[in-house]
């Protein structure tokens, strides 16, 4: 123990001895402000240099409280490193280095507003030389973003002090934040009775500042359109930022010093049976202004800002004023449209309604309509355009040139402004009958038939429906039409018929023959029987004899006959008739052997034969058929009659 002591002060008179007569510098640097958001973490950087070396350094961080005296928080030398107990530190802070590089670092974390204090780094070194150095600590605090509040949105200019604006308000930010008011990008100052900025600020328990600003004003008219906004500037480590609050504008009431007034529609020009919208705008903007419109011609009033006249007409064409009142001041403003309503009258045809011309005369028709505005006019005839301008010319009249004729008259300018009139032509002739085709048909028995007559003329025909035994039909249907009649029957086909359209009227008659034949269906009506009676006719000089039957025979008509399909008929027609033909024959051989033996007349002997025309003794047979238009005549000897001895229906015998 002894010789511990006894080294330990030999080392101490060595150290002694060896610095006697000189001190140890140090050197301490620092920067003057660290700055730091708070709740983050701050490093506090001390360097220093010794002339004797940086080993075996002492090191102690202390800061100057609110009343400027120093409080230690931390202590280090070669031996050991203490951390102040009892500080607002204590618990918050660390030191990197032990002095051994010329450096060292105190760490302060969850830095908050009160640790805005300045930091004091003291080094001594193994001899009695010293040095220090200060660093501020600057804290942050970001603020709330900022909010702007409507004071007054409706104002008049008629207000005589300045009113409120609005008011700006940020909250919570270290340092105090700045407020600037805007209108539009101009930053707003005080001026005396024109415009003042009032701010206020306040210091919350947090130690954090909150600010408001309120701006008052005198509104004139050009601040209608005007956006007002706060800009916030605060400060970061570094700088500083800034921040906006949002649009806010007012609505400003000020009296009209123009009005204008239009009409909105019909865009263009206007005719009758329009509707007039008529709008007037002033270019104030007050709830005291009243808006009317009257009209100059008979001073009739209606106050409202938007006019409708509908279905105009030429009594409401003149001017109309358009008055802005201002209640408040009672001035007005006021502002003049005219307005003019097109025309156009009926259409005037001349000559009226009905005209009746003769066939191959001529007409000259006018039509006219008055109206504001050139006029254009056409006339049409069943849909198709006939001639253009006001005057119409039907020379050489006919029936196809009867009828109606409209002009219309329109006007070019304006799109569906038109009028329009008739003219009916009647021109006077005879009957006419149309469509005359078709007139011979043949149909079933039992069927009805249809037949119809077309008739133009005028006066209107009258028609009457016959048949060929003088038969008069009844009318099944009647249509007068523009140019005539137009008439129908029905007829029940019960044989060959012929019907007459009989067309009259006071200029004329016309005829239409319908032949009709009646053809065989499923059933075949009965039969008809005809007898020809073949008689005897004697001419002599003063002498008549009487007519004796010689024969008779019984032949049914053709329309008796079962009808056949022509194509498959024909043959047995001609059979048939060659078959008549061979029986008459031998018939005619037997009564004349008969008469040469006597047998006939109840005489005997020779008889002597004559005729008046011919010396040659005949008897004649006629059969007639209603399939062939010709008889054939057969003489005694079978031989074929001329032509010309057809005449005589009846046998000649001269005894």
């Amino acid at each position: 123990m002894a010789v511990r002591d006894a080294a330990s002060l030999l080392v101490g008179l060595f150290v002694i001895f060896h610095t006697w007569g000189a001190w140890a510098d140090v050197d301490v640097n620092m920067e003057d402000r660290v700055e730091v958001i708070m709740g983050e973490t701050a490093q506090i950087t001390c360097m220093f240099t010794s002339s004797e070396g940086i080993g075996g350094m002492m090191i102690q961080w202390s800061y100057v409280t609110r009343s400027g005296e120093k409080q230690r928080i931390f202590y280090q030398d070669s031996t050991m490193k203490v951390v102040e107990r009892g500080t607002p530190f204590t618990e918050r802070i660390s030191v990197n280095g032990t002095g051994a590089t010329g450096e060292v670092v105190l760490t302060i974390s969850d830095v908050q507003l009160a640790d805005e204090v300045e930091f004091v780094c003291y080094i001594r070194g193994l001899t009695d030389g010293s040095g220090e150095g200060r660093t501020k600590l600057k804290v942050f605090k970001t603020p709330d973003l900022p909010t702007i509040e409507h004071l007054q949105k409706e104002i008049s200019v008629n207000e005589k002090d300045m009113v409120k604006i609005g008011t700006c308000e940020v909250k919570n930010g270290f340092p105090k934040p700045n407020i600037t008011w805007y209108s539009n990008t101009t930053p707003l100052r005080s001026v005396p009775n024109v415009m003042k900025v009032v701010p206020r600020s306040t210091i919350e328990s947090s130690g954090l500042f909150s600010v408001t600003s309120e701006l008052n004003m005198k509104v004139v008219k050009e601040h209608k359109d005007d956006e007002f906004y706060c800009e916030v500037t605060y400060f970061v480590p570094g700088g500083t930022r800034m921040t906006e609050t949002y649009r806010i504008n007012i609505t400003v009431f000020y009296p009209s010093t123009a009005v204008n007034a239009w009409v909105e529609s019909p865009k263009g020009k206007i005719k009758e049976g329009d509707s007039i919208e008529l709008h007037c705008v002033g270019n104030g903007n007050s709830p005291s202004s009243v808006i009317s419109f009257k009209r100059l011609e008979d001073d009739k009033t209606w106050e409202q800002k938007v006019l409708l006249l509908p279905n105009v007409s030429r009594l409401d064409s003149g001017g109309y004023e358009c008055t802005s009142l201002d209640t408040d001041t009672f001035e007005s403003v006021s502002d003049n449209i005219s307005i003019f309503v097109n025309y156009l009258d009926p259409a005037v045809v001349m000559p009226q309604e009905n005209v009746i011309v003769a066939q191959g005369a001529d007409l000259k028709a006018t039509c006219n309509a008055l109206s504001s505005l050139q006029t254009q006019t056409v006339w049409i005839k069943d849909g198709q355009e006939v001639s253009k301008g006001h005057t119409l010319m039907v020379e050489k009249a006919t029936f196809d040139k009867a009828g109606t004729y409209m002009c219309v008259v329109t006007v070019p300018e304006i799109e569906g402004m038109e009028t329009s009139g008739t003219l009916l032509l009647n021109v006077r002739g005879p009957p006419e009958i149309l469509n005359r085709d078709n007139t011979e048909r043949e149909e079933s028995y039992e069927t009805m038939v249809d037949l119809s007559c077309h008739v133009r003329g005028y006066p209107t025909p009258k028609v009457i429906w016959t048949t060929s035994d003088g038969k008069v039909l009844g009318t099944a249907s009647e249509i007068v039409t523009e140019d005539g009649v137009k008439s129908e029957v029905s007829i029940k086909v019960t044989s060959d018929i012929t019907a007459f359209c009989n067309a009259s009227n006071e200029a004329g008659t016309d005829v239409l023959i319908f032949n009709i034949k009646a053809t065989e269906n499923s059933t075949t009506p009965p039969a008809t029987t005809t007898t020809t009676t073949t008689t005897t006719t004697t001419n002599t000089t003063n002498t008549t004899a009487t007519t004796t039957p010689i024969s008779s025979t019984t032949v049914k008509p053709a329309s008796a006959i079962p009808k056949k399909n022509p194509k498959e008929g024909s043959g047995a027609i001609i059979a048939a008739i060659i078959i008549c033909i061979l029986l008459l024959a031998i018939l005619g051989s037997v009564l004349f052997f008969l008469y040469k033996k006597g047998k006939i007349c109840g005489r005997s002997g020779k008889q002597d034969l004559t005729k008046d025309k011919s010396s040659k003794d005949n008897i004649v047979v006629e059969m007639k058929s209603d399939n062939t238009e010709e008889a054939v005549l057969l003489g005694v000897n079978g031989e074929k009659q001329p032509a010309g001895d057809q005449s005589s229906e009846y046998l000649d015998v001269q005894k």
